[in-house]
């Protein structure tokens, strides 16, 4: 059951937050926004492949 959340929300995430690997975003020069949307999305991905 919790695997098919994080699958749903990995697919929202795609849909609704910008993909920064495809812009190049350097991550040593993000904002604290930049990185929290970075973070949120690597953290739901594992979890949706695990």
């Amino acid at each position: 059951m919790e695997k098919q959340l994080f699958i749903f929300l990995a697919k929202l995430n795609k849909l609704l937050l910008p993909s920064f690997t495809k812009k190049r975003l350097d991550l040593t020069k993000a904002s604290k926004l930049q990185m929290l949307i970075f973070g949120w999305r690597l953290y739901v991905t594992k979890r949706a492949l695990s």
